[in-house]
C-alpha cells in the first residue's frame, strides 16, 4: 500500500498515512475531523545512465558532490 500525505482542514495538521490507492480521505489523527484532503507529494526517483551531468563525486548523476546513489 503506498503512503500518502493528508492535510486537516480544521486543525491545518499536514500527516501521512498508510492506505489503499485511491483513497481520497481519512480522519485527521490530531483532531479526528473528517474535513481532510489529500495533497499531492513529492517524490524522488533515480535516473539511470549516462545523465551528462559532472558531479564532483564520480558517478555522473549529482549536482552539488552527493546523491543517494553514491554517497
Amino acid at each position: 500500500m503506498p503512503i500518502y500525505e493528508f492535510a486537516c482542514k480544521n486543525c491545518n495538521n499536514k500527516f501521512e498515512e498508510l492506505c489503499k490507492q485511491g483513497t481520497q480521505q481519512i480522519p485527521c489523527p490530531k483532531c479526528g475531523s473528517k474535513e481532510t484532503i489529500r495533497l499531492l507529494s513529492a517524490f524522488g526517483f533515480a535516473v539511470s545512465g549516462n545523465t551528462g551531468s559532472t558531479g564532483s563525486s564520480g558517478c555522473g548523476g549529482c549536482s552539488g558532490g552527493h546523491c543517494s546513489s553514491c554517497h
